[in-house]
């Protein structure tokens, strides 16, 4: 297993990093992905151990709680061996105070994670989304305090805009607060979005992207065809919706691609898919999930080799689109490629 720093800190994470949602099997959405208890998940965490894979990621919101105390009981007797992620700001509930990142709901929400988890530090601990509600300085010296308490070590964001981690960054700066080193994101060869403006923010100001559904909602598992209905049973029927749209001829376009790869190099289309991940900028650490040992043990095989130079141009090919206003690429031609050189020119942040 290659091992990588989080974005500018000195932690170093493993390129592929497991995503305990499956864990709790409990509430509509977030626990609509899988039933795994307690004894499997031991098994699974087992696995990825072996494998090198040393991060487990989860939130307070999977499983209602659920998957944190799953994930606590499967490593216990470990806990020196691995890194924990989680992360809060979603709701809880229904209450006034069940949601969002003021003073009072991280600090609660943090000792409910610790005891969930059996643990008295949590390694990355991130919000799961941005609350315009709370003002920025007050979550920020929260979350401070939280790290020189020591029940914290690193923090990071998932799914914030460009201005709200930029903003986020600045006020830490200004303060001496702790910085956010990690941002959690969705980016798949079916949803490129990220680059437009997190990318070049992550490059430029040191956050990690840890890469959350990396097979694009289930669309490159290698089950979707041109003209072939989708499985009976298969989730994408009921989670596709929760996603960001993908029009059908771009999936198949890139299906098409990574078909060809596939017959080039032998390795399964996700294998494929996670692969052209690791090879991209700012990338530290792609978040697989698996709700059984054999899913599990296929994620495994994107790792340990890299497509060619040649490969990833077919890939990037079959899945660029149209920069959006104000990133058109006529901003990376003549005079702008000086101020603006493209992204996929830039080296990946990656560290041995």
């Amino acid at each position: 297993m290659e091992y990588r720093r989080l974005g500018a800190s000195g932690l170093k994470v493993p390129a592929l990093s497991f995503g305990a949602g499956t864990f709790g099997g409990q509430g509509p959405l977030f626990g609509a992905w899988g039933n795994t208890d307690a004894r499997e998940a031991r098994r699974l965490v087992d696995i990825c151990l072996d494998a090198g894979i040393t991060m487990f990621d989860t939130a307070d919101v999977y499983s209602g709680g659920a998957s944190e105390q799953v994930l606590g009981d499967a490593i216990k007797g470990r806990r020196d061996q691995v890194i924990v992620s989680t992360k809060t700001s979603l709701p809880m509930g229904d209450g006034p105070g069940d949601a969002g990142s003021s003073r009072s709901r991280l600090i609660t929400a943090c000792e409910d994670a610790l005891r969930r988890l059996s643990t008295d530090y949590i390694d990355l601990f991130q919000l799961h989304a941005f609350d315009a509600g709370t003002p920025i300085e007050e979550t920020l010296s929260t979350l401070d305090d939280l790290v020189r308490a020591g029940k914290v070590r690193y923090l990071g964001v998932s799914n914030f805009s460009g201005w709200q981690a930029m903003k986020s960054l600045a006020i830490s700066d200004r303060y001496g607060h702790s910085r956010y080193i990690a941002h959690q994101v969705y980016y798949s060869l079916v949803g490129r979005d990220y680059e437009w403006e997190l990318m070049p923010l992550g490059l430029d100001q040191g956050l990690g992207a840890l890469v959350w559904s990396p097979l694009g909602w289930g669309r490159l598992t290698g089950k979707v065809r041109r003209d072939q209905p989708l499985p009976a049973g298969s989730r994408l029927h009921n989670t596709a919706d929760y996603g960001p749209p993908v029009d059908d001829e771009h999936l198949y376009r890139v299906i098409d691609a990574l078909d060809e790869i596939a017959q080039e190099t032998g390795k399964a289309i996700p294998q494929i898919a996670i692969n052209w991940l690791l090879q991209r900028p700012t990338v530290s650490s792609v978040i697989i999930g698996a709700r059984n040992e054999e899913q599990l043990r296929q994620n495994l095989g994107a790792v340990g080799w890299a497509l060619t130079p040649d490969q990833m141009a077919k890939l990037d090919a079959a899945s660029g689109r149209t920069a959006p206003y104000p990133y058109f690429p006529y901003q990376r031609q003549e005079g702008f490629a000086r101020l603006n050189p493209p992204v996929g020119d830039l080296t990946p942040v990656t560290a041995a």
